[in-house]
């Protein structure tokens, strides 16, 4: 009966949050505070506040050392780890997510990708996004790590097209969102197509530019650690393919991945004579 009246109150709260600040969404049952969590929606302001509210000056200072003077683009210098936290805080929001994006604030643009709503992005707006996504970290949120654009309905069909695309930005988002797909049970990603893939990454990595290679690299992995038969394709295929040279800076402790190592872990051969 509590938790009815406090439905009731927070419904009441609801309809006037939604007259006065706009939208509102419940957020569950806070089962620790006794109450119905709301979220009220931020607005691009609000972030940007918050943002330059967890500026950090060395990061900032990374960022102004590495962008010309003249840069459209500016930061607050703020951590990947720390981005995906305040985007949690802020939840998902189609039109702020693209609000964000459309700022000249770097941070503002990761907070953009990372609160997509999967479901509601638009194969004309991911188009116009990757065109954009050369700078920084922007790549590897749009279409790696967990990438909200590798949970949409449309990722299969972008990444399909993108691997084959003369641009190669675009084939370093579509191979980087292939290995996320590899993760997922997805319709038309069976072992035949990836297969020709594998073949693919084989014939032509040691070709294309060093981003698009490191995203073939994770990719072939990913698609190795799938089943038996893939991971024996994709062994043959690491392989015959040797080390494979990226340049991540004198900075970065980065290294190539080592897919091989991925492949003949003991931990997936034992998985797969299991």
């Amino acid at each position: 009966m509590q938790r009815t009246n406090d439905l009731v109150l927070a419904i009441a709260g609801v309809v006037y949050t939604n007259l006065i600040d706009g939208p509102s969404q419940f957020d569950g049952w806070d089962i620790e505070q006794s109450c119905w969590r709301i979220r009220v929606p931020h607005t691009k302001t609000q972030v940007i506040q918050l943002l330059r509210k967890h500026r950090d000056a060395r990061g900032t200072a990374h960022w102004e050392a590495r962008q010309p003077e003249d840069s459209p683009v500016k930061s607050f210098g703020i951590g990947l780890t720390r981005l995906r936290k305040l985007a949690k805080e802020i939840g998902r929001d189609h039109r702020l997510a693209l609000q964000l994006w459309a700022s000249d604030v770097y941070d503002a643009k990761i907070i953009g990708l990372l609160i997509d709503e999967p479901k509601k992005m638009t194969r004309e707006q991911v188009e116009q996004q990757v065109e954009d996504v050369g700078l920084g970290m922007l790549s590897h949120v749009f279409a790696s790590c967990d990438a909200t654009l590798a949970k949409s309905p449309l990722a299969f069909e972008v990444a399909r097209d993108w691997m084959d695309s003369p641009d190669a930005l675009r084939r370093q988002c579509g191979f980087a969102l292939l290995y996320e797909l590899s993760k997922k049970k997805v319709a038309g990603l069976d072992d035949d197509y990836l297969l020709e893939r594998i073949a693919h990454i084989r014939e032509q990595i040691h070709a294309e530019s060093m981003w698009v290679r490191e995203a073939m690299n994770t990719a072939l992995m990913g698609i190795g650690k799938r089943n038996k038969k893939l991971n024996q394709a994709a062994i043959r295929a690491a392989k015959a393919i040797g080390p494979v040279a990226i340049d991540y800076g004198e900075e970065n402790r980065c290294e190539p991945l080592d897919v091989l190592k991925h492949l003949t872990s003991d931990h997936l051969q034992r998985k797969w004579n299991a």
